[in-house]
């Protein structure tokens, strides 16, 4: 079985033909299969990088226009590594998101057998997704890590090493002359990953089924301070898709800074009333991005809620224009 996208999500702003997008590579990853996924992407010049950092270091500094690189997956969760960056190391906007299923299959040179495995290389995501797998059938191999996927594959193939398998997508193998030893190998089914194109300087339009990146950190760490930061969301009956916490990275144990996900668009009033209160309350908010959201659309209790504040909006106009000037 190959790796499908989910269904395409509503583009406000496709990217030219012949666009330099980057992308987490070589050839033959997960990422470059969710980029081609995408009727525009697949039409622009894809270059490989070898690690997340340096897509996006190279977007950052124009050496490429956009960058696409993986963020998070139904086992393991966040990609740390590329939400980090986002949040403390760049000034870049999420332009898209792309969802992806995946299939991890054990890659070995031709002619292999499971029990000749004394090695296994992948990136540390994709072999958190398959620990049960190994433990079970590979207990006594060796586990490396490699910088991607489709790296660990073609280091096998090009230095011909007996003995070590990649776990890596199936295209990888084709692409590198490599076996599928063993096949849909995760500890969980449904297994799918979340890819986001970035990019400087650039907010997508509004599409109607949007998504809101954030960072908040917090004024004063007390208790209840979490609590005054959601209820700006719960007010306006605007749902969190995800939220987590992770290290500010500058004060030590116990500082930290919330990451949220939104449904919505900055360019809805709902919203931006409600990133307002939360700079004017906490102070440190860091925006970085209003997107198309993958897959689909939400209910529509968000427009129930923007017709209201409208509605509430306007009522609290009139009265203000019976204000004695």
């Amino acid at each position: 079985m190959s790796a499908q996208s989910t269904p395409a999500s509503p583009i406000s702003t496709p990217v030219a033909p012949g666009t330099r997008v980057g992308f987490l590579g070589p050839l033959g990853t997960f990422t470059e299969q969710a980029a081609r996924s995408q009727a525009d992407l697949a039409l622009c010049e894809l270059v490989p990088f070898r690690t997340v950092p340096d897509v996006l270091d190279a977007v950052e500094a124009g050496e490429v226009a956009l960058g696409f690189v993986p963020i998070e997956n139904s086992i393991e969760g966040t990609v740390n590594l590329t939400q980090d960056a986002l949040v403390f190391d760049h000034d870049l906007f999420i332009q898209r998101e792309v969802v992806l299923d995946i299939e991890h299959c054990l890659l070995a040179l031709p002619g292999t057998k499971l029990a000749d495995i004394r090695e296994v290389l992948s990136m540390p995501v994709a072999i958190a997704q398959c620990h049960a797998y190994l433990r079970k059938h590979l207990g006594e191999a060796t586990v490396r890590t490699a910088t991607s996927t489709a790296e660990a594959a073609r280091q096998i193939a090009t230095e011909k090493l007996a003995g070590v398998a990649a776990i890596a997508p199936e295209v990888a193998g084709t692409f590198y002359g490599l076996e599928a030893v063993a096949r849909n190998i995760a500890d969980h089914e449904n297994n799918q990953t979340r890819f986001v194109l970035v990019g400087k300087d650039f907010i997508p339009q509004a599409t109607g089924h949007d998504r809101t990146a954030l960072v908040v950190f917090q004024r004063a760490n007390e208790p209840g301070s979490l609590i005054s930061i959601l209820q700006e969301f719960a007010a306006r009956r605007i749902d969190l898709s995800h939220l987590s916490s992770r290290p500010t990275k500058n004060s030590g144990l116990g500082d930290y800074c919330f990451i949220m996900y939104a449904d919505g668009h900055i360019d809805s009033e709902l919203m931006a009333d409600a990133l307002r209160e939360l700079r004017a309350k906490q102070g440190g908010v860091k925006f970085f991005g209003s997107y198309p959201a993958a897959g689909e659309a939400a209910h529509s209790a968000r427009e129930h809620a923007d017709s209201r504040w409208k509605e509430a909006d306007d009522w609290v106009e009139h009265l203000r224009s019976h204000i004695a000037r």
